[in-house]
């Protein structure tokens, strides 16, 4: 074959999230072959998981990996023990938050390496988010760029010249633009889940920091969130 008509090929780590969803999409739009990874980590919403699967069929990804890791075997975070989801803060700038889970973008991105290498891949997509991200350190451009030099240093192809790129395309759009940036693409939200704490039904709780975070982002659009909350405190 045409070296020139060969796709090249990311892998994007999805969490069924809309910004995950909206760094496929881009990926996707940028020409690249796209491959999905997704990390059952212990994590309280199944959910993500079910919109992830939807999502990766209907960008018709090549392969859609599905990881199991315990990290409910450490805690430490609202979202892999018992704690209390936030709910209502109004200010998202006190400190970080307890739905921080310890160390989670660098054991995502670890396992993200390994597939890439394993499968020839050089490109790694995360829509991680440095300005709406509730203080996660690991949402950063500095921990991206570290994470990338590190990769770089630690991997077979990284020492013989064929380095590995981590790609940001979020990192520094508010919601309300990687929203609008998604709605350019045609990407359909109700196939995404945002929530910390969803239902047994897979309903948004409307009031934690994710759920506050998106929904300001759809007012801002002008239009309707397309999820389904159980109970929104404010108006849309």
């Amino acid at each position: 074959t045409d070296n020139s008509t060969v796709k090249k090929k990311a892998i994007i780590l999805l969490s069924g999230g809309l910004d995950s969803t909206t760094t496929l999409g881009i990926a996707a739009n940028e020409g690249y072959d796209c491959y999905a990874i997704t990390f059952r980590y212990g994590q309280r919403h199944e959910t993500e998981l079910a919109c992830a699967k939807q999502i990766a069929a209907h960008f018709g990804v090549r392969d859609h990996v599905i990881v199991n890791i315990d990290l409910r075997a450490f805690g430490g975070s609202a979202l892999t023990s018992d704690l209390e989801v936030p709910k209502n803060r109004t200010a998202m700038s006190d400190g970080i938050p307890i739905t921080y889970v310890p160390a989670r973008n660098t054991i995502f991105l670890s396992f993200a390496l390994a597939m890439a290498e394993s499968l020839g891949i050089r490109d790694i997509f995360i829509g991680v988010n440095a300005i709406d991200y509730s203080g996660y350190p690991d949402c950063r451009p500095e921990y991206i760029a570290a994470f990338q030099t590190m990769g770089n240093l630690a991997t077979k192809a990284g020492v013989e010249g064929d380095p590995f790129a981590i790609h940001t395309p979020l990192i520094d759009l508010q919601k309300a633009d990687i929203i609008k940036r998604g709605l350019e693409l045609g990407i359909d939200y109700a196939m995404t889940c945002t929530c910390y704490d969803p239902d047994l039904e897979g309903r948004a709780c409307g009031q934690c920091d994710a759920c506050s975070l998106r929904l300001e982002g759809f007012a801002q659009n002008g239009i309707k969130d397309p999820a389904v909350y159980r109970s929104v405190s404010h108006s849309p």
